[in-house]
């Protein structure tokens, strides 16, 4: 029996003290995409099954074993969405966005859904945050898209990661390489498990990267799909790493990555890191130029990537990187009495217009309990209106830090320039709203 106050397995919570790292990370991501021209897109949490059939591949790990599917009340087959390329596609598809000047640039921040085995940095709910570039079929774009991530991981001050990248080929010159996958793989047949003899005739390439250890260790030795590729994919490829170099961005070939969905063409890339657990890759991505036709559009080049939110955190705290600090609380306005405690909350509600965390007395604590309570919040400063206060329209404001105090006007407005006096030295670029309504109170 399900037990109700627990959440179910490969899922978890993020609370409060830890919404805020989730919350930078995010919106880094979407800053640093918007400097590339990416703009931000939202799709729905579960799609028609046969769309993740179609793009991410029957033969997949994914379709075969992992996706949340079900049969909603008019009978329609729904899979929550297991990865958001998909998703993005078909919305680009239904919305006509291919009508709009090319490339069609888009970011997201989205939860996915897979039924597999929990472990560190992979749940059966996790989020990815992913770009999606469609209608460049040049190699500069492919360098552009790995410079989005790259430019990420740097702004977050997260080092000791490699970038892989690989080139699988088009279709036309990849049957030459499934051929010779079918005959090395022939040559072991009973070594390979249930799931890859199924694979062997209808896509061979899902063996390379299939987990089970007897699997992995033939794939070590199968042709390798670089000695495979046509003319065109080579010069393609020579031209992702001309770009890549242009730009700084260091790389190693590894002619190994395929990676685990059926859509990519040519470039594939990662992004490994160490010591996170089995899981090492927190970007994946590549290329995918006959997704769209497969949907039901016009041939279009795209190239995209996403990287797991959860294993980036991970990383993170390994590497020891900063996150901004929580923003305590400004001032605690504590109160005695009816009339003190409505004054407190008409005070706390002009400093939040201002745009300042500011709070009072709620549950009828004693003024000692409060004085605590505004610890708690970390609060910069801390004040008591009492009756006293209020006849002399006066109150004695305390800095919590070095517990000087300054005696200052119940009025409002001079209420909030003394709060804005005493934090201007914590002001940066980004507080324009702040200094705007400085300039508001003062009449200028």
């Amino acid at each position: 029996m399900a037990i109700i106050t627990n959440a179910p397995r490969g899922t978890q919570d993020v609370l409060p003290a830890q919404s805020g790292k989730w919350q930078y990370v995010e919106q880094k991501a979407l800053d640093v995409a918007g400097l590339f021209g990416f703009r931000e897109i939202r799709f729905p949490t579960f799609e028609h099954t046969e769309l993740f059939h179609r793009s991410v591949g029957d033969t997949t790990d994914v379709v075969q074993k992992e996706m949340y599917t079900f049969q909603d009340k008019g009978g329609r087959s729904i899979t929550l969405r297991p990865e958001g390329t998909a998703g993005t596609m078909r919305a680009i598809l239904q919305n006509g966005l291919l009508n709009d000047v090319m490339p069609l640039k888009v970011s997201y921040v989205t939860s996915c859904f897979r039924y597999e085995k929990p472990q560190a940095g992979r749940l059966r709910e996790f989020h990815q945050f992913g770009v999606e570039m469609v209608g460049s079929a040049a190699p500069a774009a492919d360098a552009q898209t790995i410079a989005v991530a790259k430019t990420i991981f740097d702004s977050l001050g997260i080092t000791g990661l490699e970038l892989e990248i690989n080139s699988i080929g088009c279709p036309e010159c990849r049957a030459n390489y499934h051929e010779a996958l079918k005959a090395y793989f022939r040559s072991h047949y009973e070594e390979l498990c249930e799931t890859c003899r199924e694979r062997l005739d209808k896509n061979p390439m899902r063996i390379l990267d299939c987990k089970n250890p007897a699997c992995a260790e033939l794939a070590k030795d199968a042709p390798v799909v670089l000695d495979y590729i046509c003319d065109d994919c080579k010069t393609h490829f020579e031209g992702l790493k001309k770009h890549l170099e242009a730009m700084g961005i260091a790389y190693q070939v590894n002619p190994t990555i395929v990676r685990g969905l059926d859509y990519y063409t040519r470039t594939v890339f990662e992004f490994v890191a160490t010591g996170i657990g089995a899981q090492g890759t927190v970007c994946g991505g590549g290329r995918y130029d006959g997704l769209i036709e497969l949907l039901g559009g016009q041939p279009t080049p795209s190239i995209g990537f996403a990287m797991g939110l959860e294993r980036l955190l991970l990383v993170m705290e390994q590497c020891g990187c900063e996150f901004p600090p929580d923003q305590g609380c400004t001032i605690y306005l504590g109160s005695m009495g009816e009339a003190a405690a409505l004054k407190a909350s008409e005070l706390c509600m002009r400093l939040r217009d201002e745009g300042f965390y500011a709070e009072c007395d709620i549950v009828g604590r004693s003024v000692k309990a409060q004085m605590k309570y505004a610890d708690k919040l970390h609060a910069k400063y801390s004040c008591i209106l009492g009756d006293n206060e209020l006849e002399a329209g006066k109150v004695r404001v305390k800095r919590m830090d070095s517990g000087e105090t300054e005696e200052v006007s119940l009025e409002a407005d001079a209420f909030i320039r003394f709060i804005y006096a005493g934090t201007l030295d914590e002001l940066t670029d980004e507080t324009d709203g702040i200094l705007g309504s400085i300039s508001k109170i003062k009449g200028e």
